[in-house]
C-alpha cells in the first residue's frame, strides 16, 4: 500500500477537544447532541471551526482550523464554543470535561445512529460500550514525511508527561478508581488503540496498514487509534494520549508543549541527530505508572533505564526548549504548563472536592463545570463547600 502524506505547514497546529453535555440542574448527561448540532450547524456554516458528533449522543467535539500559532487555534475553539453556547444555555444543557464523568453509567448512554460506531459497537462489544471517554488530539504539522516515524517514536517518550498533565479520569461509574488516568487504561481495550508500534519509518508504516486492511482489521487509516499516530489526510503528526482538559488555558498550556517538542525534534532531524527513545516495554510501563499515579508518577526516560520523577523531567525538558516556545509564539500558553503542575491536574482537584463533599459526585460535576466556565477557583468552591 502507498499511503501519501498530505503537505502542511511546518509546526502548524489543529486542536479537537471532546465535551459533555450535561443537565444543569442534576450534572447527568443528557443525549441532545443531535438536537444541538443541527442548531450549530445553520448558525456557523463559514466559520473557521467544526462541530460535530461523536460515539455517544451525549458529546459533542469541537475542532479548530489550522492556526500557525497554538493561539490561533485555541481561537478557533474559543468561537466554537461560544456557538454552542448560544444553544445549550437556553435549553438548560451545561458544557464540562474530563477523561471520565465521575458517575455516569454506560447503559443509559444513547450510540449516535451512524453506520461507523454501530459497526464500532458490534465489533467490541462490552468494551465499546464502555467508552464513556473524553480526550483531546493535537495535531502538528510535519514538513517531511521521512520524518514523521522518527518523531512519532521520540514523542511515545514523552506520551507518560503528556498523560500526566492532562489526567482527569480518577471516577468510573460513581467509583473512585485509584487510577488518575482511568481512560488511558479503558481506551487502549480498542482493536489498534493503544500505544503506537515502534517501526523503523514509512514504508513500514504503509506495510502495517496494508496488512491490517487486507486481514479485515481496519478499512483505513482513519482507524489507527494510537496513542500517538500519523495523520496523512492532514500532514500531521497526531497526540491523542490525553484525557479531556477541563479548562481552556490547560488545553493551550498541553497544545503548546506538543507543538514546541514536535518542532524540537524536527529540528533535531535537520541536524542529522538521534532522537530520544526507549524500548516498548520500558513505554508500556510509564503508560501505566502515568495513568495510576498521573503527576506523581516516576516514569523512565532513556534506554538505560534511568527513573524521574514525571514534573522534575517535564520541567528539565521545558528548560530546554523554552527558547522554541517563543520563536513558535506560544510562550504564553506553554507558560500555563506551570499552572497545571501547581495545581496537580484536573484529577487531584476533583478527588479534593469530592472528599470536601463526603464523596458526592454531583458536586465533582459542578466543579467541573464551573471550571470550564471559567468560574470559582478550586480554592473557592473548597471554601463554599465547607460553609
Amino acid at each position: 500500500m502507498t499511503l501519501p502524506f498530505a503537505p502542511s505547514t511546518r509546526s502548524s497546529v489543529g486542536l479537537e477537544w471532546e465535551l459533555m453535555l450535561a443537565d444543569r440542574e442534576t450534572g447527568d448527561l443528557v443525549g441532545r447532541a443531535p438536537e444541538i448540532l443541527d442548531l450549530v450547524e445553520d448558525a456557523t456554516a463559514l466559520e473557521r471551526f467544526t462541530v460535530t458528533g461523536e460515539l455517544l449522543t451525549n458529546t459533542v467535539e469541537v475542532t479548530s482550523g489550522v492556526g500557525h500559532t497554538v493561539a490561533e487555534a485555541v481561537d478557533d475553539i474559543a468561537d466554537a464554543i461560544g456557538a454552542l453556547r448560544a444553544q445549550t444555555e437556553p435549553r438548560g444543557i451545561e458544557l464540562l470535561c474530563a477523561g471520565s464523568h465521575p458517575f455516569a453509567q454506560w447503559f443509559e448512554q444513547q450510540v449516535t445512529d451512524k453506520t461507523r460506531y454501530h459497526t464500532l459497537i458490534e465489533r467490541t462489544q462490552w468494551w465499546g460500550r464502555n467508552m464513556m471517554i473524553w480526550g483531546i488530539h493535537v495535531h502538528v504539522g510535519v514538513d517531511d514525511v521521512d520524518k514523521v516515524i522518527p518523531i512519532v517514536n521520540a514523542l511515545t517518550v514523552y506520551l507518560p508527561h503528556l498523560q500526566a498533565l492532562s489526567a482527569s479520569s480518577p471516577f468510573w461509574a460513581g467509583e473512585r478508581t485509584g487510577y488518575a488516568s482511568n481512560r488511558a487504561l479503558v481506551f487502549q481495550q480498542l482493536p489498534t488503540a493503544g500505544l503506537p508500534w515502534q517501526l523503523k519509518d514509512w514504508a513500514e508504516f504503509e506495510s502495517y496498514l496494508d496488512d491490517m486492511v487486507r486481514t479485515g482489521v481496519m478499512a483505513d487509516a482513519s482507524e489507527v487509534r494510537w496513542d500517538i499516530r500519523p495523520a496523512p489526510r492532514w500532514g500531521t503528526v497526531e497526540i491523542r494520549a490525553c484525557d479531556g482538559m477541563s479548562t481552556l488555558p490547560e488545553l493551550a498550556a498541553v497544545a503548546a508543549l506538543a507543538q514546541t517538542l514536535v518542532e524540537h525534534f524536527s529540528r533535531l532531524l535537520d541536524e542529522g541527530r538521534e532522537l530520544p527513545g526507549i524500548p516498548p516495554w520500558f513505554a508500556r510501563e510509564n503508560k501505566w505508572r502515568a495513568a495510576r499515579y498521573g503527576l506523581d508518577a516516576r516514569v523512565i526516560v532513556d534506554r538505560r533505564g534511568t527513573q524521574r520523577h514525571v514534573v522534575e523531567h517535564l520541567r528539565e525538558t521545558m528548560d530546554e526548549i523554552a527558547d522554541i516556545a517563543a520563536e513558535l509564539k506560544c510562550a504564553r500558553e506553554f507558560a500555563g504548563l506551570e499552572t497545571i503542575l501547581a495545581t496537580g491536574g484536573s484529577s487531584a482537584r476533583q478527588i479534593a472536592v469530592a472528599e470536601a463533599a463526603d464523596g458526592d459526585l454531583r458536586e465533582v460535576v459542578q466543579h467541573l463545570v464551573r471550571e470550564f466556565r471559567g468560574g470559582p477557583t478550586l480554592r473557592e468552591h473548597l471554601a463554599a463547600l465547607r460553609v
